[in-house]
């Protein structure tokens, strides 16, 4: 199993950069952000060049590019933002292949107009799911042509806010294209220890066949964000539920300081060890 970091964790404006520094920290792995490259996170136009780079940093530094963000708003209120979301969705899929990433990583989005991952009470409008669903089939039909899969987050906020509404989406759209990423800390907020377990639990028990990557940061008592191993959750449970259910892929931390980086590498790989995860450069 490889340990990764979303790359934007690290400052740098070339893909060396901040690989170099991930390796620094511990990580063979990063979860990778055209921001990294010095442009938008959603670029309009990804030149040959730096989609070379992002390869020849990867092989330089011995890093694996686990996946590369594509994050838009798929239920925006504005049509036409959700079809630039789509443009440039497009962008970075035709440059998969050159950076030697199968994974995009989106986000379902909410109704606020302003924050993507911000609640609004009509994200779980039919409306809204109907939306969902005509965008992910562009984004589908956009894997499609590049041989890529798409990565959605059940997330509090998004309309895609729990398991049971990833598991829907799964069946409603019907594509191996679509896969899950998953962060327990996304799936609840503030909950005794037997409810957050159980929770945990029941999502890697429905979603299992679809987990690709798994992601790694903590929740505070009141239910602000930390970094893995700060906060509350159980990361011996959502490691072993994790090990039951044969998951292989990576594990990304994210939502941590530069500074953190290296004591969450190490609190991370041994909380793999201990749940028969083999937490490995390789």
């Amino acid at each position: 199993m490889q340990l990764g970091i979303f790359a934007k964790t690290f400052e740098g404006n070339t893909p060396r950069q901040v690989m170099q520094a991930a390796v620094e920290a511990g990580y063979s792995a990063v979860q990778y952000n055209m921001a990294c490259s010095g442009l938008a996170a959603m670029p309009e136009a990804i030149a040959p060049e730096v989609s070379n780079a992002v390869a020849a940093a990867a092989r330089s530094e011995g890093v694996a590019v686990a996946a590369v963000s594509g994050t838009y708003n798929m239920i925006h209120p504005d049509r036409a933002v959700r079809e630039q979301g789509h443009r440039r969705l497009e962008v970075i899929a035709a440059s998969c292949r050159t950076m030697n990433v199968r994974l995009i990583t989106l986000c379902t989005g909410t109704r606020d107009p302003h924050d993507q991952w911000r609640h609004h009470p009509d994200s779980q409008s039919a409306a809204a799911w109907n939306d969902l669903l005509q965008s992910m089939a562009v984004a589908v039909a956009i894997a499609e042509r590049h041989d890529v899969e798409l990565g959605i987050e059940p997330e509090l906020a998004n309309v895609v806010n729990s398991a049971a509404a990833a598991t829907r989406l799964i069946a409603d759209v019907g594509s191996p294209r679509l896969r899950i990423v998953l962060d327990a800390a996304n799936l609840f907020e503030r909950e005794g220890l037997l409810v957050q377990r159980r929770i945990v639990a029941d999502a890697i028990g429905h979603l299992s066949p679809h987990i690709t990557m798994a992601h790694a940061k903590d929740r505070k008592p009141d239910g602000g964000f930390v970094a893995a191993g700060q906060g509350v959750l159980d990361y011996a449970h959502y490691l072993s539920c994790l090990a039951e259910a044969g998951f292989k892929g990576p594990l990304v931390t994210h939502g941590l300081s530069a500074a953190e980086a290296p004591v969450t590498a190490l609190f991370l790989r041994r909380a793999l060890a201990a749940a028969g995860l083999d937490p490995s450069h390789d």
